[in-house]
């Protein structure tokens, strides 16, 4: 009877351990792909909830031009938004260097320089990303890059480039990572 009951309590302690073991390594998996998941390039249904309908620059609101806006969605929920605004109404200087808004929750890093959360203006100029604040002062800029191998050229695009990201204006782009 002894013996039966020492038994008993081994293999009910052998199934609490399994149980806690196979619980073990579901938390595990699950931390796998929740880590895997990561930043994720907004869709256009998600891009519509979160882009502005306009975008204020340089003393004037200019219209945002919705399907040639783009975004991601940091792992952390955070967001990182560009698009393309209607710049016709602004004068032949600001038209030349700003192309569209950028909003950042996160801090953003580029060849040449990093940028703090905010909302900013910018434009593909001579060879180069420019980023300006909301006063059309310059803050940086950085070479941008030509992808030839781009066949169908799009106005503005967000692609993962390994740990990055490359956003692009027809064929030139510039490297972004979101911290």
């Amino acid at each position: 009877m002894r013996g039966s009951r020492l038994e008993i309590k081994n293999l009910t302690e052998e199934l609490l351990m399994n149980k806690r073991r196979n619980w073990m390594w579901m938390m595990v998996l699950v931390a796998l792909v929740v880590g895997q998941a990561g930043a994720q390039i907004l869709a256009a249904d998600a891009l519509k909830k979160v882009v502005p309908a306009s975008y204020f620059f340089a003393g004037q609101s200019a219209p945002v031009q919705a399907r040639n806006s783009v975004g991601l969605k940091t792992a952390a929920g955070k967001f990182v938004l560009a698009g393309l605004v209607d710049t016709s109404g602004y004068s032949t200087a600001i038209q030349e260097k700003y192309q569209g808004f950028l909003i950042t929750e996160v801090k953003l890093s580029f060849d040449g320089g990093t940028l703090e959360p905010g909302a900013y203006g910018f434009g593909f100029k001579d060879g180069k990303f420019l980023v300006m604040n909301v006063a059309a002062t310059d803050l940086f800029s950085a070479p941008s890059q030509t992808d030839e191998q781009i066949k169908h050229a799009v106005p503005l695009k967000l692609e993962k480039d390994g740990e990055g990201y490359r956003l692009y204006a027809g064929k030139k782009y510039i490297a972004l990572k979101a911290e």
